[in-house]
């Protein structure tokens, strides 16, 4: 079970053997019928990123400095860099349907985010993918097939330095099919036109050189098509001999790039274009066509013995269509954890497989059920897994491995049975072909969305319309960490035309439509049956703090790098916000459907990853304008949650989460199960907000003492300020710093007692609201908590409707009489007081006490005070006392060199002796 509270990459095995003595469950393995139990040396391991017996991995790549002889374009988003045995490998980009670039030497670094934190957790220090092996062949920015020739006159224009379109070719000259896993072997299948083509990449020897294999298999060739092999652009002479073409390097033509055909050849013809490109011309046929293309580049004195392999090799293609041998035959057996009942709602864990045979992380991205209960996971490293033995107890929890490879995944889901994982390569379909609980063809369902390379446009994630088609969420391109293209607005990079953007993809998969737009970080919720679409978004640049939306169709939610539109849309409210220091980094939602779940019943769920948590959301539409608010479901998170669905077989809600990017959990990893216990709930279930006031019921009747006093309610309001910098302090009605407090001047209790009315003055559109409360239920159970909402209009209520007469509106209008207001209990500034300011604002999940900086955002504040600071532009200056104040109120003006914007300022959060106290407190750290 990976839920660790304390992590240190040195000490990764004490801290094993600590949650193994502590009570984690012991995994037991089986291979065949053999049985081996688990034990904390087994746990101490975990294996490359890159398996050996698995042909790929789905990847982006950065090609662009291989040298003169090579395109200084070549760069691509999704590919699958595919091992072809001995030490040569081929990227095979999916998009335009050619190899990006072909080499030996080592396999590609494995620096990408979800490769770097696959042993050191929170190592967010991710980098470009590029080559660091010797380049035998590649191509620019050009399809790698065409139904023309090209190439053929002024060269200039394809020679052009080009950035991508981040989008596939046109489905009709050419579009990725998927590809088939056969053991250690990928074919990869695609159309080109309307011929179908299948290729299985491979490598071979002759000599002591290295050559690469394209076997095809082409079917319906109903006109001649090209493939280009490669490009030379330093060379400096060429020659045809039958079969075979040849482009000279060098003064002395002492180096050279040959394709050819393999034996007698028939239907394709390798060419010269340019002096430049390697192509292959494929006859149309009216038959199916098998033949190989071989690449090699080499000295040219091997010329004839490359000529000799030539004449003798051959490559067979397997029959792949029927399915390849089980890569993954073992079952991991764990047991689950469950949770006491001593709450209405409460958390089992389900224990990831870990360790496992094959020593793999497992960071769970996301869930889904099938229709008879067992489920299927999606893990941030590419894995999929299934799970058997879901029941009550979870004592029998049984999980196989079922796919592998994709690229970043953080959605699946399961429609009419079968599996579909959304991940940066686009969204794939499962197919298990032999029925040996494996996957073989990995289909293309669609890629017709946009993706850059660009590390912060997630393919963020992936819900089920009623009618079966899905909407996506993509990230925004943020400018965190390298990019491949150029920055445009404060904290984002150009990336592609749909960052940030919310798209519907038809049925079939082969058309997306934008939906919305404008978002910087947005993770979806669905409602099953209504179809009802929401997303949150994350806090930061042009993102004041954390929204919830109710997702319309043409809609701009704020972040003008992300607009894509000109025609200077207005800014869609938000249901509600959410403050930063109670979330402030939100995921995905989910609706409570069945009866199942008690008083949850129909109800939204929000996740948040920071808190991390769940909230419920409730929703006003008695305005005009819908508007809605945020309670915390208090219970045991033991990592961030991120997403959930539905068990259909037990109607509990179960969740999945990992961490990396500065959650205040230090768990890395958990599958969850919320659990409605049947014990009683005391959440608010309804809300309402007007000019009259508020209006909060609750799943429990109410002591009608307390909840008729309205001393027991503290209220506060307050608006952000949407700008360029990241978050926003928190500002008054007339646009001054601080927070506005608020008094009810009545509290009526409703006849059913579940629901209080706050007769409120002066109440106003406003954006965020807090409603903090000190009740009991009529059971005794006392019930402080908060309530956060936003007011999108203040209407006149009808109260009558939700359970309220005889309420005395006159006392809104009362003047209250000029009395001498009582001071305020003065804050004593100390460094006490600034570690609860620490705690309370949330600053622990991105700074730490120590000197921690695994899984930070901010830098650490032990012995912070007096150091010298050094900043991205170059400058540099002393940690005093101005320069903390600075940081707190302006955290945006001076970035520590390492370290990204993002902290949001506290301006009129923290009051001066707030911030003395923090002052001293940073002072007290150091050591």
């Amino acid at each position: 079970m990976l839920i660790i509270l304390k992590h240190c990459r040195k000490h990764l095995g004490a801290i094993w053997m600590c949650i193994l003595t502590l009570g984690s469950i012991f995994l037991t393995g089986y291979t065949d019928n053999k049985t081996a139990v688990s034990n904390y040396k087994d746990s101490l391991e975990l294996g490359t990123f890159i398996e050996a017996g698995f042909p790929y991995i789905a990847t982006s790549v950065d090609a662009r400095k291989l040298g003169p002889a090579y395109p200084q374009d070549n760069m691509a988003a999704r590919t699958l860099a595919l091992q072809l045995g001995g030490d040569a490998y081929v990227c095979f980009d999916t998009d335009l349907l050619r190899w990006s670039v072909a080499w030996t030497g080592k396999y590609l670094p494995m620096v990408l985010m979800a490769q770097i934190s696959y042993k050191d957790f929170f190592n967010k220090n991710n980098k470009i993918a590029s080559l660091t092996g010797d380049a035998k062949i590649a191509t620019g920015l050009y399809p790698g097939w065409t139904l023309e020739k090209l190439f053929s006159g002024d060269l200039s224009k394809i020679n052009e330095i080009k950035q991508p379109t981040w989008a596939p070719m046109p489905a009709e000259r050419g579009r990725w099919k998927g590809v088939y896993v056969y053991g250690n072997q990928a074919v990869l299948n695609y159309s080109v036109g309307n011929a179908d083509v299948a290729e299985l990449p491979g490598s071979a020897k002759f000599e002591d050189q290295t050559v690469f294999t394209r076997a095809f298999q082409f079917e319906n060739i109903s006109k001649d098509i090209f493939l280009t092999a490669g490009e030379v652009r330093n060379a400096t002479g060429s020659e045809v001999k039958g079969k075979i073409v040849y482009l000279y390097q060098g003064a002395n033509k002492d180096t050279v790039t040959a394709v050819g055909i393999l034996g007698k050849g028939g239907s394709l013809q390798p060419e010269i274009a340019g002096n430049q490109f390697l192509t292959v011309k494929v006859s149309a046929s009216q038959k199916p066509v098998n033949e190989t293309v071989v690449i090699w580049k080499g000295p040219a004195r091997l010329k004839k013995a490359f000529e000799n392999y030539c004449k003798k090799a051959k490559v067979t293609i397997p029959d792949y269509k029927k399915g390849g041998p089980a890569l993954w035959k073992e079952t991991v057996l764990t047991k689950g954890k469950l949770a006491p009942d001593t709450a209405a709602f409460v958390t089992d864990q389900l224990t990831l497989p870990l360790p496992n045979p094959w020593k793999r992380n497992v960071r769970v991205a996301d869930v889904a059920f099938f229709k008879d209960g067992r489920a299927s996971v999606v893990t941030f490293e590419g894995d999929v897994w299934m799970i058997e033995g879901i029941d009550k107890n979870l004592q029998n929890l049984k999980w196989t491995r079922f796919a592998s490879g994709f690229h970043e995944p953080m959605s699946i889901e399961i429609v009419k049975d079968q599996v579909f994982v959304f991940g940066r390569e686009g969204i794939v379909k499962l197919h298990d072909l032999n029925k040996d609980g494996v996957a073989d063809f990995y289909e293309n369902f669609s890629n017709v969305m946009e993706q850059s390379a660009e590390s912060r446009e997630w393919a963020a994630d992936m819900v089920t319309a009623p009618d079966g088609s899905f909407y996506i969420a993509k990230g925004g391109s943020l400018d965190n960490g390298p990019g491949m293209t150029s920055k445009t607005g404060k904290g984002f990079r150009s990336g592609s035309s749909q960052n940030g953007a919310i798209l519907k993809i038809s049925l079939d998969g082969l058309k997306s439509e934008v939906i919305a737009t404008g978002l910087r970080g947005p993770y979806l919720g669905i409602h099953p049956e209504k179809g009802i679409l929401t997303s949150s978004d994350q806090q930061g640049n042009f993102v004041p703090s954390t929204p919830i939306y109710m997702i319309k169709k043409g809609d701009y939610y704020g972040v003008q790098p992300t607009m894509h539109r000109s025609d200077n849309p207005e800014i869609a409210p938000p249901l509600t916000w959410i403050p930063h220091r109670v979330d402030r980094s939100a995921i995905s939602q989910a609706w409570i459907t069945g009866d199942k779940m008690g008083p949850l019943n129909g109800s939204l769920i929000h996740f948040s990853f920071g808190r991390p948590g769940l909230f419920r959301v409730l929703i006003d539409s008695s305005s005009k304008v819908i508007q809605g608010g945020v309670s915390v479901i208090h219970a045991d998170y033991p990592a961030p949650t991120s997403k959930g669905i539905m068990n259909p077989v037990d109607g509990q809600l179960y969740v999945a989460g990992f961490n990396l990017w500065g959650s205040t959990s230090t768990g890395i990893s958990a599958l969850l199960r919320l659990r409605y216990t049947g014990k009683p709930s005391y959440l608010p279930n309804q809300f309402k907000a007007g000019k009259q006031g508020i209006v909060l019921g609750f799943d429990t009747d109410l002591d009608p003492k307390l909840a008729t006093d309205p001393a027991n309610f503290a209220i506060k309001r307050w608006n952000y300020q949407r700008t360029e910098e990241y978050g926003s302090g928190h500002f008054k009605m007339d646009g001054t710093s601080g927070e506005e407090t608020m008094s009810p001047v009545a509290s009526y209790l409703s006849a059913d007692r579940k629901k209080v009315l706050l007769l409120v003055p002066e109440m106003a559109e406003v954006m965020q609201m807090e409603v903090s409360y000190k009740l009991a239920a009529a059971d005794g159970k006392k019930m402080n908590d908060s309530f956060w909402f936003t007011v999108n209009k203040a209407e006149n209520m009808d109260l009558k409707s939700s359970g309220f007469s005889n309420v005395d509106l006159a006392l809104l209008d009362v003047k209250k009489p000029e009395v001498t207001a009582a001071p305020e209990k003065a804050v004593v500034v100390s460094a006490d007081h600034g570690r609860e300011i620490f705690q309370k604002m949330a600053c622990a999940g991105c700074h730490s006490e120590g000197t921690k900086t695994d899984g930070m955002y901010g830098p650490p504040f032990q012995n912070l005070y007096g150091s010298k600071r050094v900043f991205e532009d170059g400058t540099t200056t002393t940690a005093d006392e101005k320069y903390i104040r600075e940081s707190i109120l302006k955290p945006g003006d001076h970035i520590v060199k390492g370290y990204n914007e993002e902290m949001p300022s506290f301006v009129g959060i923290l009051t001066d002796p707030d911030i003395e106290s923090m002052i001293l407190y940073i002072k007290s750290l150091k050591k």
